[in-house]
C-alpha cells in the first residue's frame, strides 16, 4: 500500500505522465464526473467503482454497511448529492480498486459483446458493425445478430476506441473509460489502491483498516476471470500500430497504478 500511494503521489506531482484534467483543482471538476464516489457518513468510507475490477462486490459492502444509515426507513442518498467539501474531508477513508488496463478492456469486451446485451447491441456494437465490418445495415436486435453469429470482433472494439469519432459524440462508457478520468487520483488522495490481482489479500487488508471485518466479508469469485496470460491471443488480431495507440491511451492508468508496459505485445 505504501508503494502503491507514494507512485500516484509521484505521478501526479511530476510531468513524466500527462494527460488531460491532471493538474485541475478538485473543484474544477464538474459534479457529473464525480458519480463514480459511493459514499457512506457512518463509517467514513469513500469508494470510487471502476466496471470491470470487481465493483458489484464492492457496491454490496457499501450498501450493508451503509444499510445501517437507515433512519427512519431513508435510504443512502444520492452520491451527487454529496456536498463536494465531504470528498476532501481527511476523515474519510478512501479507495479504490484497479486492474491491467488491457486485460480490463478485454473484461468488458468479453462482458457486453460476447454475452447477448441488447442495450450494449444498440448502443456500441451496430456502430462498430456499420463502421468498422463492412455492415451498412447491421441486425436489429442482439438476438437477430447472434442468430446469424454476427457480433463486433474484438479488433473492431479496438478501432472503436481509437477513432477521434467515438469521443467526439460522447465520453467514453464507464466500462472502458479510463481510471483517471473515472476516479480523479490526482485530485482525490486515496488513502487505498487495491488491485484486482491481489484481491482477496487487498480485500481482508481494507476491511480490517476500516474496522468492519467483524461486520461484513468480501465474497470470494470464482467467476470466469480474464486472465493477462491472455493478452497476446486477444491481442493478436490487433495490428501493432493500433495496440501501441491503445497503449498511449491508457498509459497514464498503467504508469499511476504500477503495472507495467505490455512489452510483450507492444514490440512484436
Amino acid at each position: 500500500q505504501e508503494q502503491r500511494r507514494r507512485l500516484l503521489q509521484e505521478m501526479c506531482a511530476n510531468d513524466s505522465v500527462v494527460f488531460p484534467g491532471k493538474n485541475r483543482s478538485f473543484d474544477d471538476i464538474p459534479n457529473k464526473e464525480l458519480d463514480h464516489l459511493i459514499v457512506d457518513d457512518r463509517h467514513g468510507i469513500i469508494y470510487c467503482y471502476v466496471p470491470k475490477v470487481a465493483c458489484s462486490n464492492w457496491k454490496r459492502i457499501m450498501i450493508i454497511l451503509s444499510e445501517s444509515l437507515l433512519r427512519d426507513g431513508v435510504p443512502q442518498r444520492d452520491p451527487l448529492a454529496i456536498p463536494r467539501d465531504l470528498v476532501k474531508l481527511k476523515k474519510y477513508t478512501k479507495f479504490l480498486f484497479v486492474r491491467d488496463p488491457f486485460v480490463r478492456l478485454i473484461s468488458a469486451y468479453r462482458n457486453k459483446f460476447e454475452l447477448r446485451n441488447e442495450d450494449f447491441y444498440r448502443r456500441f456494437a451496430q456502430v462498430m458493425l456499420r463502421r468498422y465490418a463492412n455492415q451498412p445495415t447491421p441486425p436489429a436486435s442482439v438476438d437477430e445478430a447472434f442468430g446469424v453469429g454476427i457480433h463486433p470482433s474484438f479488433s473492431h472494439f479496438i478501432q472503436y476506441l481509437l477513432d477521434p469519432q467515438t469521443e467526439k459524440e460522447m465520453p467514453f462508457n464507464e466500462h472502458w473509460r479510463q481510471v483517471y478520468r473515472l476516479c480523479h487520483p490526482c485530485q482525490i488522495q486515496y488513502d487505498f489502491v487495491g488491485h484486482l490481482e491481489t484481491a482477496e489479500e487487498d480485500a481482508e487488508h481494507l476491511l480490517r483498516q476500516l474496522r468492519v471485518d467483524n461486520v461484513v466479508e468480501f465474497p470470494t469469485s470464482h467467476r470466469n476471470l480474464t486472465a493477462s496470460s491472455w493478452e497476446a491471443d486477444w491481442f493478436s488480431t490487433v495490428p501493432i500500430e493500433a495496440r501501441r495507440e491503445l497503449y498511449k491511451l491508457y498509459e497514464p492508468d498503467f504508469r499511476l497504478f504500477g503495472y507495467d508496459r505490455p512489452d510483450s505485445i507492444l514490440n512484436e
